[in-house]
């Protein structure tokens, strides 16, 4: 690093979504040793807090033109994530800022989880965990309780929409469980690649759904009522995507009257939820909600920093790297 590096300023707008204090944060520093760390989110204040910076990283918070143009010292964004969709990239393109985000670091984490949802929901985990909670072990007239169906994922069919990083991981394990793996055609382009099945035809094929796939134009809104309605009434869908890709008033309709077997959220339209939120109301059956945690194991959360400092380093030295714009 040249002595006129040493005087450059990185700001992290919000550390506290990536680092409640259990990470090594070495690498970042050395990559740049002036930080000024903010704990929490304040889109408001955005401005206010990147004075003099260089450097910014953000994990969600919106980083839009007005920010970008009163905040000329900016040179490199980088965003805590894969998704840069907090970032408005045609205005940091006309501003000569790069863009950088980090790819792959929590594939081990998500698909993880994602089978800890399909695995829970299949095994009916919660319900015989309340089950026995409630006392209805003890009164058994059997050494078991079999008020709940359990299914075994070997032999049932799982389709993926989103076959990159994540949908590929999620398969490698699929087929260790003994399950047949459907790709989907990507959404609202024109793919004719050999093995890839039309959603439509897909969902009403599988017996497990799970998506993978960026919130795009083409996504949005991807899964709605009529989508729900091709699915087989045993069915399980799992999103560790993002929230919009899924009606959610349709999705929790859809479970309600029993036209679907289940779902595994971690998603949501609008995060932190709001009161009203349509998949948080206590009614609805065979539906777990977690709080998009899917990518966040403490390897994960070690590897997006690190990833984040390389990518400083990499700038610095004239080698940009995962750059988006």
């Amino acid at each position: 690093m040249s002595a006129s590096q040493t005087e450059l300023l990185g700001v992290f707008l919000d550390r506290d979504s990536v680092d409640r204090g259990d990470l090594d944060l070495s690498v970042l520093r050395l990559a740049l040793p002036k930080w000024r760390l903010f704990d929490t989110a304040d889109s408001a204040g955005a401005a206010a807090r990147l004075a003099g910076a260089t450097v910014v990283v953000s994990n969600k918070v919106p980083l839009d033109e007005a920010v970008l143009a009163t905040t000329p010292e900016i040179k490199l964004i980088c965003v805590a994530a894969t998704g840069t969709n907090n970032v408005d990239l045609k205005a940091a393109s006309r501003l000569d800022i790069t863009v950088c985000n980090v790819r792959a670091y929590a594939t081990s984490s998500v698909v993880q989880h994602v089978f800890s949802l399909i695995l829970a929901l299949t095994t009916r985990l919660d319900d015989y965990r309340r089950a026995v909670r409630d006392g209805r072990w003890h009164r058994s007239p059997h050494f078991c309780l079999l008020d709940y169906p359990i299914r075994e994922l070997a032999g049932r069919r799982l389709g993926i929409v989103g076959y990159g990083e994540l949908g590929q991981g999620v398969a490698r394990v699929a087929e260790s469980f003994g399950l047949e793996v459907l790709l989907a055609r990507r959404p609202g382009g024109n793919d004719t690649r050999a093995g890839r099945v039309p959603i439509p035809e897909l969902l009403s094929q599988v017996d497990l759904l799970s998506l993978h796939c960026p919130l795009t134009p083409e996504t949005q809104g991807l899964i709605g009522a009529e989508e729900l309605r091709l699915m087989r009434r045993n069915a399980l869908l799992i999103n560790t995507a993002r929230g919009g890709i899924v009606d959610e008033h349709a999705l929790a309709a859809a479970l309600r009257e029993g036209r679907l077997g289940g779902a595994g959220v971690d998603v949501l339209v609008r995060e932190p939820p709001t009161a009203g939120s349509p998949l948080l109301e206590p009614d609805i059956p065979n539906l777990i909600v977690t709080p998009h945690v899917a990518w966040a194991s403490r390897e994960s959360r070690q590897r997006l920093l690190d990833e984040v400092g390389r990518n400083i380093e990499a700038f610095l030295a004239g080698t940009p790297r995962n750059v988006v714009v």
